[in-house]
């Protein structure tokens, strides 16, 4: 049998990581002053010593919100190099808040790119013994296709399953039956909502032939971990990318954090309040510089949005052990003002799973009787946990009383189904 030859690129040293990283990062900021939006930008900067902290710094820092201010003709014109021809695909941004914006990519850019997803399921343990049923949506985001395609080609036998709206919940659990895979890829979310939805049907995922989750594209708790090992009793790791650069990273073993693809994209954890660099292992605003996937889009210190922690040394991970561990904290976005109370999605995700006996929940914030609701769909496993303590679970951690309303089971999965990322929490004031 022939097996495909699989080459991570991987540097083999850390000094040799950083000595490629640090020739990239001269030619990401070349190829940004090609580039009509940063004419004036970076014309204090010297190309000679950029590297250099103190002139790296002087580049100023990029948000999605400059991009969104910017009609699409002139994005395209302005912000984006490659000509038309060179164009492949067009990857769309998360859009979780504003307009979603659609990145242009050239073949180098998918290319690298591919290599970002294969190493992801490389340090998973995902490879060409494998079956490996890719709940991933499928679409213009381009997370399912990548992984997908990327499987394949380092040998693991992909099951294009897709998401909820591409295939529904309850066929995608006959697939499973029917190919009996060893590893599960999806949101974590939509892998909980699975699992709930088998439980309702009698199915015990738990005792099925999966036994490893790749999960991404949202935030990953330890308790939404807990619970998502409990329903499919599989070993859980994370993987990290976003749309302005590829995929990032991935959790190997020990789960301390992701493995950050570093010699293709340049990290940095600065201040939130000064943008100043933080002492390792403090708590910082991520600001990453793609230096791959830039063909397109030269995307410099961009903003991330994210609150994580680095450390430039730990081993465990073979030939991964060069790249710097990134762990997150929180997110800047993701929460609900109740009365005057800020209710972070995964704080509220945490006290739900972290229950016993909560099966599944969906919360709808209204505004009714002259003040704003927490409402609580609620479907519990058995009659262990009674309605009253998740309100008083609520309450005392928020200062909120919410109202329950009981669903039954499997209610609230199929209330999810077709849904491109359903929102657990939803605000309909």
């Amino acid at each position: 049998m022939v097996h495909p030859v699989i080459d991570l690129d991987i540097p083999e040293t850390v000094g040799g990581l950083l000595n490629v990283q640090t020739m990239r990062r001269m030619e990401a900021v070349l190829q940004a002053q090609r580039a009509p939006f940063y004419r004036g930008k970076l014309d204090h900067v010297d190309i000679n010593t950029i590297t250099q902290p103190e002139e790296w710094a002087k580049i100023p820092i990029l948000d999605k919100d400059q991009l969104r201010g910017m009609e699409s003709d002139r994005f395209y014109s302005d912000f984006c190099l490659a000509p038309r021809e060179e164009i492949v695909e067009y990857w769309r941004s998360g859009g979780s808040t504003g307009r979603p914006l659609f990145y242009p990519r050239t073949q180098r850019d998918i290319q690298y790119g591919m290599v970002g997803f294969k190493r992801a399921l490389t340090l998973a343990g995902i490879g060409r013994e494998d079956i490996a049923h890719m709940s991933m949506p499928l679409g213009i985001h381009p997370a399912g296709h990548l992984m997908a395609r990327s499987g394949s080609e380092i040998g693991v036998g992909m099951v294009w399953a897709g998401g909820g709206n591409t295939l529904p919940s309850l066929a995608q659990l006959d697939l499973l039956r029917e190919f009996q895979p060893s590893a599960w890829i999806g949101m974590a979310s939509y892998g909980i909502q699975l699992g709930n939805l088998a439980q309702s049907d009698g199915i015990d995922l738990a005792s099925g032939s999966v036994d490893r989750i790749l999960c991404s594209a949202e935030p990953l708790s330890d308790v939404k971990r807990g619970k998502l090992a409990a329903l499919w009793g599989a070993d859980v790791r994370d993987c990290f990318g976003m749309t302005e650069a590829m995929m990032l990273g991935c959790e190997d073993a020990e789960c301390f954090g992701f493995r950050f693809w570093s010699d293709y994209c340049y990290p940095e954890v600065l201040d939130e309040t000064t943008l100043e660099p933080v002492v390792e292992g403090t708590p910082g605003l991520l600001v990453v510089t793609p230096l791959v996937t830039n063909n397109a889009t030269p995307f410099l210190r961009w903003n991330t949005g994210d609150i994580v922690t680095m450390h430039s040394r730990r081993g465990g991970a073979g030939a991964f052990d060069v790249f710097p561990l990134i762990k997150h904290t929180h997110r800047t976005a993701g929460f609900v003002k109740v009365r005057g109370v800020n209710i972070g999605f995964a704080d509220l995700e945490d006290v739900m799973f972290g229950a016993q006996d909560v099966s599944d929940f969906r919360v709808e914030v209204v505004f009714e009787e002259d003040k704003d609701q927490l409402d609580v769909h609620l479907e519990l496993a058995n009659s262990v946990t009674s309605s009253a303590a998740i309100v008083d679970a609520i309450s005392r951690t928020f200062g909120v009383t919410p109202r329950i309303k009981m669903a039954q089971p499997g209610d609230i999965a199929k209330s999810f189904e077709g849904a491109f990322k359903p929102a657990r929490v939803q605000d309909l004031r």
